[in-house]
């Protein structure tokens, strides 16, 4: 056992840490750090993680108390579990009662009872996810590491602290976890904790969505997605996740401007991408952006493999997969527009680019114009440097033109400046197909520049199309 004090000290949040120490003097009660709080000081992780206290004893009512004497928010309470947690600083403080969790088949709802520091700790998921800190005024700062977690984080490996099989066949979830943990930290899973992670995988179907695709995020936000994602592949669990992505593994194509497998092409541009944002739905995009492209596969004897259409499949896919993940419609919307759009800008770079096909592609893509043109140049994976060279210069022809559209920000949100109320009592007509096809006649207009966008302009050109519409 070693004492770690001078590294509790000099963090930022030891006032958090002090108070949990003098209340556990005044409640006589065992308190312990545990979890990724501990984990990380030992992984060099800069991120500042939430704090996780273990009580032996009744943890809400010690979170009731530290909250108050923190000044935190508002506690929210597990009673079934024994745990609360708050908000303070905008740092998360969870609170539990040391238990042991006792588990049936088809289910993720464990039987609970009260427990001791080292039976709390043998339920955990992973070695490195097993140290335990003291902050008891008698022993502070000493260092718990029953399962030689210490080793496994220096050697930099993920395993579990009891028999794999009853850890995943326990609670599936950390199936992902593992994989979650690999990717984020650059770690190995061990070879026993691997091969028990694919005999067990067909138990991930007893977990809900939400929590899948929440460790599914976090994978996708790891510092290089591209290790979880091919664990993930190679472990024989993206088949039951997400099986549009599996099916891309193997997948030949025809290397013009991407990697010659589909798959691995695909990993490339997450990772792409990865350099450049760490916005969740934009990697996610970029994950299923050729999804489509196994339906739509086709043997050209002059061209090779082509997937003409798979950009219009792979957006309708996507209604099946956000059902069946339970996405949000408005994540729903924005993965379908990229997947829909993603070879437009492509398209304009191969052919030359004019004002008013630009000025489209803007209206297509709206506000999300910008994460657009991210996802095409992270999708130009080729080997060949001359030629990912030749096609992010077109990408930078393109974005000029975009910035040199004056219209630029109202093109975001574009419809016609002649509202269809004014359509009807002009032309005297009701509500119909006719107010339609004159919007999009006067929309068209301004799209390919034939007149300005602005009201004088568009009440103008209504004036010399209205009749032809109305006879």
């Amino acid at each position: 056992m070693s004492n770690i004090k001078s590294l509790i000290e000099n963090k930022n949040d030891f006032f958090i840490i002090d108070s949990a120490r003098k209340l556990s003097k005044r409640l006589d009660l065992e308190i312990y750090i545990v979890g990724g709080y501990v984990r990380d000081l030992f992984t060099q992780t800069t991120k500042e993680s939430d704090l996780d206290f273990m009580v032996v004893g009744d943890g809400i009512k010690f979170a009731q108390e530290f909250k108050d004497s923190l000044g935190g928010s508002k506690l929210v309470t597990f009673s079934k579990f024994g745990t609360a947690r708050f908000m303070i600083n905008n740092k998360t403080i969870e609170v539990a009662s040391s238990r042991i969790e006792d588990y049936k088949l088809n289910s993720r709802n464990p039987k609970i009872d009260r427990t001791d520091l080292s039976t709390d700790i043998l339920r955990r998921d992973f070695t490195i996810n097993t140290l335990a800190v003291s902050v008891n005024d008698n022993d502070f700062g000493n260092l718990f590491d029953l399962f030689n977690g210490i080793k496994d984080i220096n050697d930099g490996l993920i395993k579990t602290p009891l028999d794999p099989d009853k850890t995943f066949s326990d609670d599936p979830l950390r199936i992902l976890r593992a994989i979650r943990f690999a990717s984020q930290l650059g770690f190995e899973i061990d070879k026993k904790t691997k091969l028990s992670i694919q005999s067990k995988v067909e138990r991930l179907s007893i977990v809900s969505s939400e929590r899948i695709i929440f460790e599914f995020f976090k994978i996708l936000d790891s510092p290089k997605p591209s290790i979880g994602l091919e664990l993930l592949q190679k472990l024989s669990v993206m088949k039951i996740i997400l099986p549009e992505i599996s099916s891309l593994y193997g997948m030949e194509q025809t290397p013009e401007w991407h990697h010659k497998d589909v798959f691995y092409h695909t990993l490339k541009v997450v990772d792409n991408i990865s350099m450049k944002t760490n916005k969740t739905k934009l990697r996610f995009a970029a994950l299923l952006h050729d999804i489509g492209k196994p339906k739509t596969r086709r043997l050209d004897k002059n061209k090779g493999w082509t997937f003409h259409g798979h950009d219009a499949v792979g957006a309708n896919m996507i209604n099946f997969l956000s059902k069946r993940l339970k996405l949000s419609k408005e994540m729903t919307e924005y993965l379908k527009k990229l997947t829909l759009l993603h070879l437009r800008p492509i398209s304009l770079a191969k052919k030359g680019v004019s004002d008013s096909a630009v000025r489209r592609l803007m209206v297509s893509a709206g506000e999300d114009i910008e994460d657009l043109m991210i996802l095409c140049r992270a999708d130009i994976t080729s080997k060949n440097p001359n030629l990912v060279k030749k096609y992010l210069q077109n990408f930078d022809k393109v974005e000029l033109i975009m910035n040199n559209v004056k219209e630029k920000d109202s093109f975001k949100n574009f419809q016609s400046p002649i509202r269809g109320i004014q359509i009807m009592k002009e032309c005297k007509i009701k509500e119909g197909k006719i107010v339609g096809l004159i919007k999009k006649d006067i929309e068209n207009a301004i799209l390919d520049g034939v007149i300005e966008n602005n009201y004088k302009s568009s009440y103008d050109y209504f004036l010399k199309i209205k009749e032809k519409y109305i006879k």
